[in-house]
């Protein structure tokens, strides 16, 4: 249409005519044809430059354009590509207009935040459990070494030795066999539906602990009416002699003990209080971790240190919630929820 455009805005020439051209006559009609034939050249050949260099343009435009949108894409990628257990802590904190891009980052950032969580209570866990299983196996090599050195021991100091390497290895096995219970509870689902009354549960698990509170001369308390559940018998059993463990050992000489369980529409509810030492109230959530008694790690010389991370486990596993709180004048309070029976 340009090079139609072109030709007809040239001059036109009568038919039939000459015209003089440096001395030298041409017939108009051959010389509107070469004309012609020169324009629409000229006109093409400029439309070519021009074309090439619109494309040249739109393409630099598009790669500059495309680079600045797709750069926090890159940033994602590269920052993923880097990743490792030691450089976790890396962040993009992407600043700019808050698009999908952004987004994308912040996501990203946030997964990175649980992500060093994990690695960190996973590092603390193998440390602790590690410091657990150490201190029984130093006290067995120990009671070897120094009675093996005496070569006046006799049957009653081997007696002796053997009581105390007896108790060693109970409580690595105790600690073994909690460590494994934690690995199976946690992060799993039940393969056991089971009607379960809680209150039943409660009765099984206190004839475990009753000698042991019995020699405390504990003041006992229950409250246990019908609190129907559904789930894994033996875990629910786990859970409420768990409770009553912590309850009777690390509660004071002379202290009190008080059960409740009741049931609702929505939950049964199970509740173990106990005096003990003051627990100061930003240290209760940390009870639930791995090898924390009374808010300091490894400071107990009875126990595991896994008994409430074993409850959560298993309360969780169950679709319930738990919570503690510290008992004025000292002591804890355990609350559990578990999906009622009939919900």
């Amino acid at each position: 249409m340009l090079v139609g455009r072109v030709v007809d805005s040239m001059p036109s020439f009568p038919a039939g005519s000459t015209v003089q051209v440096d001395g030298v006559e041409v017939d108009t009609d051959v010389l509107s044809q070469v004309l012609g034939a020169h324009a629409r050249a000229d006109v093409v050949r400029s439309g070519a430059i021009a074309f090439c260099f619109v494309v040249l343009a739109a393409a630099v435009l598009s790669w500059a354009i495309t680079g600045r949108v797709l750069k926090p894409v890159h940033d994602v990628t590269e920052a993923a590509r880097r990743l490792s257990a030691e450089s976790l802590g890396e962040r993009l904190r992407l600043a700019g207009p808050r698009d999908e891009v952004a987004e994308l980052a912040d996501t990203f950032d946030g997964m990175l935040d649980r992500l060093q969580a994990a690695f960190d209570s996973q590092r603390r866990f193998v440390a602790n459990a590690s410091h657990e299983l150490r201190t029984p196996l130093s006290v067995i090599r120990t009671e070897l070494d120094v009675t093996l050195s005496d070569p006046d021991a006799d049957v009653e100091e081997l007696r002796r030795m053997a009581g105390v390497v007896r108790t060693a290895a109970e409580r690595s096995e105790q600690l073994v066999s909690a460590l494994l219970l934690l690995a199976r509870t946690e992060g799993t689902r039940l393969a056991v539906h089971e009607p379960v009354d809680l209150a039943a549960v409660v009765d099984s698990a206190w004839r475990a602990v009753r000698a042991e509170s019995a020699a405390k001369q504990l003041r006992m308390s229950f409250r246990t009416g019908p609190a129907p559940a559904v789930g894994d018998p033996a875990l629910l059993e786990r859970i409420a002699g768990n409770l009553l463990e912590n309850a009777v050992r690390h509660n004071l000489v002379g202290g009190w003990i008080d059960v409740v369980t009741e049931g609702g529409p929505q939950w049964s509810v199970l509740r173990v209080s106990s005096s003990g030492p003051p627990i100061a109230p930003e240290l209760v959530e940390g009870l639930f971790e791995p090898f924390r008694r009374g808010g300091t790690d490894r400071t107990a010389r009875t126990g595991t240190g896994l008994g409430l991370s074993i409850v959560r486990a298993a309360v969780t596993a169950h679709e319930g919630r738990v919570h503690a709180e510290a008992v004025s004048g000292g002591g804890l309070a355990v609350i559990v929820h578990l999906p009622a029976a009939g919900r």
